[in-house]
Parts: structure tokens; C-alpha cells; sequence
């Protein structure tokens, strides 16, 4: 049965965007192009963000802390008001699928470009959810979705329905107070971590549990209705690429629809939406079995993060049909009237560290730049959708997303292809990003073959996290970026600039070792180390011979663009993104991104450090729970602490067997990256 929207709406001239970081800067970018004004929100972590520079207006809210700025409805509602914005878009996260923030804004005259409160409670508690979609007859997975949430009768429950199962927050969503349990034994310590985490990112402990499918794809249709009886739906993404339940790659349309079975989930998810009286912009998750059927997983009643792919092959602003919607207009096209062309990929960019067991990163960004016209790359074929410039900080009181690259091709094989030039082309420095692991995952034979289902990631880790076997063109490379830096910095007064006999344009041997970052602390005759002797050609400024495992190259470097250079060796010339970032040089080419530790042999004692007796902070966060007393004798591996940063946990574990002399911090406060956590001492 469906529900009558109450939400107000009408013609509005100024749109408050009660969000920040990219999707601020994206609503906002639609809104001006209709002729709004414009007015964003934001912290004291956020009072220089790019979404605060491009507002007509903006307005503080509070400390950094969200709950005391981006999550307080009297202050954004008082925003509006200052400012005379008649509608707010929340964007996703924070208050978008908050019903008493709509309510709110009911009572204060203020329109909210999304669905009514009734509609985001009736999706918010995925328990009730569940109920109400067995009515309208949307297929569900077997589970258990009751208000009894007593821990034994969990545990039955989670044993009645079979392991594996997925502890879900019933009020949540985004990956947060989620986990598989593959056994009974595992389940009352997934049940503790999920409760924490759901509490602290929505204040609410309350789990729902479902069979967990060992090989399904996440299948997501995007659905709009309006308030005058419409309904639509644009078709459905593949998220089956996900970590800790996070989407990382995203494509539209799905590999392997049938139109048969495009049409029953798209017939469904309008089914599912007009069942609760929605209004806007909204996605129903599916979960698709390998046999072609289909279950409900949850409605996300907002924006989806992924949109743009639909927009790219459906040709249509969402954002824009958002706002006519809300100002009470019909919705722009019919079902008949939407059609699909060719094919579109979205990664995401995090400010993560995948090779730290995805570990949030913060710091400034000394440059974020995409070169397209250097790469190749069809502006209107390749969008970068970001909240981020370059010389801005990354804070660790939000999600680590920096931004989303958005790519289209006639076709699967074209728009992979495009995508992971852009992704070579994409220049970001001064924090650590996954944008390397993001060109694994595009060029990954299992990925390219759509052999796809959620635990994508989990099931290829051992050749996604391979070790790198490096060829003698990236060694020759990563030499050849080092040798150049060293004379440049030899021409001046810099620390480089030693007594050592070497001169430009002089016939003497500069040594250099390159290895593995992971290797940089080896000995110099180390199987993983490769020694590279450069010699400057006579005569000229670029020129060097080098001598690598014996072969000699003759081997140039020209500097491009921003980090471009083009590379000779033995005649052959290729392109690619190349920087030192301190010892380490990285190069980026559509093949994929190098990183080699850099260190000259011939002239300074670089030396071993010995291994420390600390543990140090990862990140910047919350210390969530100490698990070992001091002096409790450990085994190497064994939990000690817990951490969360950006609404996830991190647990801190024993570098060897020993015990803990003593913890700095407690439960509840505050660290920052590089703060020492504890004292640990091995055993003799």
C-alpha cells in the first residue's frame, strides 16, 4: 500500500547542499547550470574545502566532530534560513536518509530534495523493510530480521539459517557494523564489533542477520518517482567489487542482463519504491545468483555515490531531474523514453593505503591533477567528479573518499581500456591513495573475463597483492628519474651535492640500488636489490649510459607536463607519470603504477635501522578498546588494541611474542598518526 509524500515542495531560487567534499562540489555544479544560487554548509575542519570556495554562500555549523556540525539538523535548518535557501539536498551520508531532519524541514517551509520521512522510515529499519517487500513481492534472502535481540537467540538464529551469515546493522548502511561469520565460534566476537561500530555510526546496536550467498553480485537498480504518480527506472549497476562491503568499482550497465531479467528487476525495484510512497531519486540493491535469480537486499533512499554511471549511459542529469521533482514537476521522461548507450565504469579514490590493509591516510594533497589531453583521453568520454584540489587537507573526521572517475565506451572492452588510462593519467600526491590498486583491479584477467561476485577481491588477493617482479625498462626508469633529480639538485647548493667526484658532463660512475619498497632496509648484494651504474653521455645534458645486470642501455629523460616524461631507451620511447616521492621513485603508464626505493651506494652510508619496541598509530583516530592487560604474556599476531578511524575499526596486533610493558592511550581518547600506542617488549 502506498503512502500520500507530505514533504512540501515549491519553486525554489537558492539550494542549500547540506554535505561536503565531492558531492557538495557535484550538486552544486548542476544547480548553477539551472540557474540557482547556491549555498553550502560546513565545519571548522572544512572552512577552506573546494565546496565552500565554490558556493555563492556558505555557512559554519560547528567544531569538525560531524555530530556537532554536518549532523545537527537545528544548526542546517537555521543555515537556510540566514540564507534564504528554499530547498536543501543532503547529498549522501550524514542527514540524507535522516527522517527527523526531514520532518524538520517540513516544519520550517523548507523543501528537501529527496523522499518524505514516512519513506526513508519505512527503508531506514531494514527489519520492517524486509516485511513490507514480501508484501509487494519483492523476492528476500532467508534470514532473520526480528526485534528480539537477545544474544542467544541471535546465535540460534544465525545457526538455524546455516553459516556463512551477514551480521548487518538493522538502522545502517555503507559497510559500517557489518561482518561475515563463517562458523558459530566466530559469531558472539562479530556480534560485539558490530555493535560497536553500528553504535558509533548511527547510534543503534540492533543487527539483523542473512544467509550469506558464497557467489553473488551486488545488482542495484536506480528508481525515480515523482508526487504525481510516476514511476521509473534507469536501468541497474554491477557494485560487485567491494571491500569490507564498500563499493569500489561500479559499472552500468550490469555484464550478462538478460532483457528479460532487466526488465523483472526493474519492474521490482519500481514495485519496491511505489510500495512505500517514494519520491526522487532512489536505488533498490539486489543480490543476483549465478542461476539468475535475485533477492532484495535493502533501498537506499538518496544519491547513490555510483549515479554517474547511470548518467553516462542513460544521458540523463540526475541531479537535475532531483530538483524538478522537488519543485513538484513531473518526472522528465517515461519508461519507454529511456534507453542504454554503451558502457561506463566508476572507480573510486580513497585516501587509503591497500597495501596496509586498506589503513584511512590524511595529510595535503601537493597536487591532484588528470592530464587527459597528455593521455589521449576524450574529455567528454572521462569526467572526475571531486571534493579536492591541490594544497587542500585531508581530514581524518570523514570518509576517506577524495573522489570518483567516471569513464564511457561504445562498449565493456573499450570503456575498461579507457578507464585505466585515465587512471594512469590521474596525478596524486601527498597522501596515500588506492589509486594503483584500482589499475590491478581494471586490468585483472578475473575482472576483464566478468567473473564477478562480491568477495571479487577477497578470492583473486593473492595475485592482486602479488609481489612485483620488476623489468629492466622499470629499473632503467626509476634510475634514470633519480639520476636526473640528482643533477639538477647538483647544480645548486642542496644536500645532495657532495664531495664525491661527481660532476655534470663528467665521465664518472654514479651507483645506484633499487628494490621493492617492502626490501629497502636489504643489504646491497640482496637477490632483491639490482644495482644500476649510470654514466653521463659526453656531450650531452639528458643522455646516460646504464649498465643494469649486465645489459647497457643508452637512455634519456624529457620532462613533459606537471609529472610527465617521456623515456628513450635504445631508441624505443614511451610516456608515462613519474615523481620521487622522498626515496621512493613511483611511475604510472597505462600498464599499471612501479615503485622503486631509490638510494645512491657510492657516496653515502645509508645503514639498517633496528627493529623498535613501539607500536605507532596508522592513522588518526579514537583508541576503541585495549584487549590485553600489561605484562599478559601475547603470541605474535594476537589482537592488543583497538582503533577507529572514519567510522571502521582497526585492530593493533603483537609484532612478535612478548608482552606489553605499557599502553599510552586509553578507551575513548584521541591519537594522531605517528603517536606512539604502547610499549611492547619481545621475548628473549
Amino acid at each position: 500500500m502506498s503512502h500520500s509524500p507530505a514533504t512540501r515542495t515549491t519553486p525554489f531560487d537558492t539550494l542549500l547542499v547540506a554535505n561536503r567534499g565531492e558531492i557538495a562540489c557535484r550538486v552544486m555544479r548542476t544547480a548553477r547550470a539551472m540557474g540557482l544560487r547556491t549555498v553550502a554548509v560546513y565545519s571548522d575542519a572544512d572552512a577552506n574545502a573546494r565546496h565552500v570556495r565554490e558556493a555563492d554562500e556558505a555557512v559554519r555549523l560547528g567544531p569538525a566532530a560531524a555530530r556537532e556540525s554536518y549532523l545537527n539538523v537545528a544548526a542546517v535548518v537555521e543555515a537556510a534560513k540566514r540564507t534564504g535557501a528554499g530547498a536543501i539536498h543532503p547529498g549522501y551520508g550524514f542527514l540524507s536518509e535522516n527522517g527527523a531532519f526531514v520532518e524538520a524541514l517540513d516544519a520550517a517551509g523548507i523543501t528537501f530534495v529527496g523522499p518524505p520521512a514516512s519513506a526513508i522510515a519505512a527503508m531506514g529499519d531494514k527489519s520492517a523493510a524486509k516485511a513490507r517487500m514480501a508484501n509487494a513481492g519483492v523476492p528476500l534472502v532467508p534470514g532473520y530480521h526480528g526485534d528480539d535481540q537477545d544474544d542467544a537467540l541471535l546465535r540460534r538464529e544465525a545457526d538455524t539459517i546455516g553459516y556463512p551469515v551477514l551480521l548487518k546493522a538493522s538502522a545502517g548502511g555503507g559497510g559500517k557494523g557489518m561482518r561475515v561469520v563463517e562458523s558459530g565460534e566466530q559469531f558472539q566476537a562479530a556480534l560485539d564489533g558490530c555493535r560497536r561500530e553500528s553504535q558509533a555510526a548511527f547510534g543503534d546496536q540492533r543487527m539483523l542477520i542473512e544467509k550469506y550467498l558464497t557467489q553473488p553480485r551486488h545488482v542495484e537498480v536506480q528508481v525515480f518517482c515523482d508526487r504525481h504518480g510516476n514511476g521509473v527506472y534507469l536501468f541497474e549497476r554491477d557494485c560487485s567489487v567491494q571491500r569490507r562491503h564498500q563499493k569500489v568499482l561500479e559499472e552500468a550497465p550490469a555484464p550478462g542482463m538478460t532483457p528479460e531479467l532487466r526488465r523483472d528487476m526493474g519492474e521490482a525495484a519500481v514495485r519496491a519504491a511505489k510500495e512505500i510512497g517514494y519520491v526522487g531519486a532512489g536505488t533498490v540493491e539486489f543480490l543476483l545468483d549465478a542461476d539468475g535469480s535475485f533477492f532484495f537486499m535493502e533501498m537506499n533512499t538518496r544519491l547513490q555515490v555510483e549515479h554517474p554511471v547511470t548518467e553516462m549511459i542513460t544521458g540523463q542529469d540526475l541531479v537535475e531531474w532531483q530538483l524538478r521533482v522537488a519543485m513538484g514537476e513531473a518526472l522528465p521522461l517515461a519508461q519507454e523514453a529511456l534507453t542504454i548507450t554503451g558502457h561506463s565504469f566508476e572507480a573510486r579514490l580513497y585516501a587509503e593505503d591497500p597495501e596496509q590493509d586498506f589503513l584511512p591516510a590524511t595529510g595535503t594533497l601537493t597536487r591532484f591533477a588528470m592530464d587527459l589531453e597528455g593521455a589521449g583521453l576524450d574529455p567528454e568520454r572521462v569526467r572526475l567528479d571531486s571534493g579536492v584540489a591541490t594544497n587542500d587537507a585531508v581530514s581524518m573526521h570523514y570518509d576517506p573518499m577524495l573522489a570518483k572517475l567516471i569513464v564511457h565506451g561504445d562498449d565493456r572492452e573499450q570503456a575498461l581500456a579507457t578507464l585505466n588510462r585515465a587512471l594512469a593519467a590521474l596525478d596524486v600526491q601527498g597522501v596515500v591513495t588506492n589509486r594503483a590498486f584500482l589499475q590491478r583491479l581494471a586490468t585483472h584477467p578475473a575482472f576483464k573475463a566478468v567473473e564477478l561476485d562480491t568477495r571479487f577481491i577477497e578470492k583473486n588477493e593473492a595475485t592482486l597483492f602479488a609481489p612485483r617482479q620488476y623489468r629492466i625498462e622499470e629499473y632503467a626508469g626509476a634510475a634514470l628519474v633519480g639520476l636526473n633529480q640528482l643533477a639538477r639538485e647538483c647544480e645548486s647548493d642542496s644536500p645532495w651535492d657532495r664531495h664525491d667526484g661527481f660532476r655534470l658532463n663528467a665521465p664518472h660512475t654514479i651507483r645506484i640500488a633499487l628494490c621493492d619498497p617492502a626490501h629497502a632496509q636489504d643489504d646491497d648484494d640482496s637477490e632483491a636489490v639490482v644495482v644500476v651504474e649510470g654514466r653521463r653521455e659526453r656531450g650531452t645534458d639528458t643522455g646516460w649510459q646504464l649498465t643494469i645486470r649486465g645489459e647497457t642501455l643508452t637512455a634519456s629523460l624529457q620532462p613533459l607536463t606537471g609529472d610527465a616524461v617521456a623515456v628513450t631507451l635504445n631508441g624505443h620511447r614511451r610516456r608515462l607519470q613519474a615523481r620521487r616521492d622522498g626515496n621512493v621513485v613511483v611511475m604510472v603508464d597505462p600498464s599499471g603504477e612501479t615503485r622503486l626505493f631509490w638510494r645512491r651506494i657510492d657516496a653515502i652510508d645509508h645503514g639498517h635501522h633496528e627493529a623498535e619496541s613501539t607500536l605507532t598509530a596508522p592513522m588518526h583516530g579514537t583508541v576503541v578498546a585495549l584487549l590485553v592487560d600489561t605484562g599478559q604474556k601475547v603470541e605474535k599476531g594476537m589482537p592488543l588494541m583497538v582503533m577507529e578511524a572514519m567510522k571502521m575499526e582497526h585492530t593493533m596486533t603483537a609484532p612478535a611474542d612478548g608482552h606489553v610493558a605499557s599502553f599510552h592511550f586509553q578507551a575513548g581518547e584521541t591519537v594522531g598518526q605517528g603517536d606512539v600506542l604502547l610499549e611492547f617488549v619481545p621475548e628473549e
